[in-house]
């Protein structure tokens, strides 16, 4: 498996996968060496990592293989299908899949997503528009639906 560091505002992003494409996408607090040469498999992933930070770029386009469960991989699908910029309810989401009862599950899909950013599980939100759990920390969250909001608010102060 190969990998690659990357710092970004919100830490330091290590990059895994293979020819096969990306299998994992973390973020980590602590300080993490910095990779020089980034491996050719992972070249093209580190590049849109980096864009969408520097907020040139809104999707993705690299080849992803993450490993998970028939269920967490559909949960991920359906995660992809959320607009940048935009959010939906762990409601909503179990409903575009097929299953209102299904919201604790589908919950719990979301928080063992591999992809950090890239399968955008920090656009799922409360039903009543509260930022709920988050593995990466609360306020990744915010930061990243503030990166995302198409409508920067300038601070008059």
């Amino acid at each position: 498996m190969l990998q690659a560091n990357l710092k970004t505002p919100l830490g330091t992003v290590v990059i895994s996968g293979d020819e096969n494409g990306i299998s994992s996408i973390s973020v980590f607090d602590e300080e993490r060496e910095i990779s020089g040469v980034i491996p050719e498999a992972l070249q093209e992933a580190y590049q849109q990592i980096q864009d969408y930070f520097n907020g040139e770029r809104i999707d993705f386009t690299f080849k992803i293989n993450p490993s998970g469960t028939e269920f967490q991989k559909k949960v991920w699908q359906g995660l992809l299908e959320i607009p940048f910029g935009k959010t939906m309810s762990y409601q909503e989401l179990s409903i575009q899949l097929g299953d209102v009862k299904a919201i604790r599950a589908v919950a719990s899909a979301n928080g063992k997503n591999p992809l950090w950013i890239v399968v955008p599980c920090h656009r799922v939100i409360g039903t009543d528009g509260s930022l709920t759990g988050y593995a990466g920390g609360l306020w990744r969250k915010k930061w990243l639906l503030d990166h995302e909001n198409p409508v920067k608010q300038q601070s008059l102060f």
